[in-house]
C-alpha cells in the first residue's frame, strides 16, 4: 500500500510541475475496437473518455487535408467500389482527389493478417471512410467536450520525398487548418520527421511540438549507433547530445512521445528535469501501461484507452469526462 500510494504521489508531481493533468490519449480514436482514424473511434474515444485523441494526417491531391495514418492506402483496411481489399501496393494518398478517396470503405480488417490478429475485438462497420480533418473537429464540437486536446501526427518521411508534401508545405497546411478551426490551443503536432516540427515553432509556436522517437530496427528515427546522420532529426545528430531528450530541448520542443519499450525511469527523469513531457506509445498491456504509470511518465498513448482509464481509477487518478457522440 505504501509504494502504491508513493507512486501515485510521484505521478501527481511530475504532473503538477508541468501544468497539467496525467494525458490518456486514444491512438487513432480507439483502434483496439473501432476502425482506425474513422470518425466512429474518435466517437468511440469520446465516450469513453479520454484527455487527447491522436490522429495521423496526409493531403490529397487537391488540397484536403484527410486522417489517415500510411501515405498510401493499406491492403488490411481498405477495400474498393468494388467490395473487394485492395493490392498492395495501395495508392498513394496523394495521387487521390478527396472525391477519388472518398471511394474507399476501410470499415474492416481483412481477415487472416497480422493486423485481424493484434487487433481482434475491433468492431467493423462496413461503409466507414477516410475522414476530413474538419470532420473531426465538427465532431468533437457537436459532442460538446471543450477540453479534449488534438494530437496531430504528419505523415511523410524524407526517405520518400515523392509521396508527400515538402515538409514545409506539409506544416503549413496543418498549421492553417488548425487556425482556421480556432483549435490552435487545443492542438499540438507531432512526428518523426523532425523537419516539420522546425516548422511548427517558427510559425506557429502556438501550437506545442511532439518529438516522435522509436530506436529499434529499421524504424529507428535517432540512429544513436550509425556513423551517418538521420534524415529523420532536422539535422541534429545523437553523437553531439547523447541523449534523445537532450537533442528535442536543443530543437525546441515541448514533449517527447517514444516507443513505451524504450523508455526507462531514468529517461524519464532526464527528460522532465530538461522541462520535457514525456508521452510513451503505444501500449495496450494493462501490466506495461502500469509500469509505465510507475515510472512517472505524463502520459500515455493506447489504442485501448478503455483499459488504460481503468488501471487509472484504481490508482485514485483523476479521469477525463466521457462525452457520447453519434459519429
Amino acid at each position: 500500500m505504501f509504494m502504491r500510494r508513493l507512486t501515485l504521489f510521484a505521478v501527481l508531481l511530475a504532473a503538477s510541475l508541468h501544468g497539467h493533468g496525467f494525458d490518456l490519449q486514444g491512438h487513432r480514436g480507439a483502434r483496439g475496437l473501432t476502425p482506425e482514424n474513422t470518425l466512429p473511434s474518435f466517437a468511440q474515444a469520446l465516450g469513453i473518455g479520454v484527455t487527447t485523441l491522436e490522429l495521423d494526417i496526409a493531403i490529397t491531391k487537391d488540397g484536403v487535408l484527410v486522417v489517415t495514418h500510411d501515405r498510401a492506402l493499406n491492403p488490411d483496411i481498405t477495400r474498393g467500389p468494388d467490395g473487394s481489399f485492395i493490392a498492395a501496393p495501395g495508392p498513394l494518398v496523394s495521387s487521390l482527389t478527396y472525391a477519388e478517396l472518398g471511394r474507399y470503405d476501410v470499415g474492416r480488417i481483412q481477415p487472416g493478417t497480422a493486423y485481424a490478429r493484434q487487433f481482434d475485438k475491433q468492431k467493423a462497420l462496413d461503409g466507414t471512410r477516410i475522414p476530413r480533418l474538419a470532420e473531426l473537429f465538427a465532431l468533437v464540437r457537436k459532442s460538446g467536450n471543450e477540453k479534449v486536446r488534438f494530437a496531430i501526427e504528419t505523415k511523410l518521411s524524407p526517405l520518400a520525398p515523392q509521396d508527400t508534401l515538402a515538409p514545409e508545405a506539409f506544416a503549413r497546411a496543418v498549421i492553417a487548418a488548425i487556425r482556421e478551426a480556432g483549435m490552435a490551443s487545443r492542438s499540438s503536432v507531432l512526428s518523426f520527421d523532425w523537419r516539420t516540427l522546425v516548422v511548427i515553432q517558427r510559425e506557429a509556436p502556438e501550437i506545442p511540438t511532439v518529438y516522435l522517437s522509436i530506436q529499434r530496427g529499421a524504424s529507428d528515427n535517432i540512429g544513436a549507433g550509425i556513423a551517418e546522420d538521420s534524415p529523420w532529426t532536422a539535422g541534429l545528430r545523437y553523437r553531439d547530445y547523447g541523449s534523445v531528450p537532450k537533442m528535442i530541448k536543443a530543437a525546441g520542443g515541448h514533449t517527447w512521445s517514444a516507443f513505451h519499450l524504450d523508455l526507462t525511469a531514468e529517461k524519464v527523469r532526464e527528460a522532465q528535469a530538461l522541462g520535457l513531457q514525456v508521452l510513451a506509445w503505444t501500449v495496450n498491456e494493462p501490466a506495461r501501461m502500469a509500469a509505465l504509470l510507475d515510472m512517472g511518465v505524463d502520459g500515455i498513448v493506447s489504442d485501448r484507452p478503455d483499459l488504460l482509464r481503468e488501471e487509472m481509477k484504481r490508482r485514485g487518478m483523476a479521469l477525463p469526462a466521457a462525452t457520447p457522440v453519434a459519429p
